[in-house]
């Protein structure tokens, strides 16, 4: 009872499922330091945010 390719055919399905989740990963095309950057000015903004909510 061999399986016959069922290995190769399961191996191939695997790697497409892996493409596809990859895909959403990187899908703003920032490099790892423009990211940084958007992130530290979002990070002040909330904290501004919530410093001008707590004087209030």
């Amino acid at each position: 009872m061999s399986r016959g390719n069922k290995r190769d055919i399961d191996r191939a399905r695997a790697q497409k499922r892996q493409e596809a989740n990859g895909k959403g990963k990187n899908a703003d095309g920032l490099t790892p330091e423009q990211r940084r950057e958007r992130d530290a000015k979002a990070l002040a903004e909330k904290i501004a945010k919530k410093e001008g909510a707590g004087a209030k």
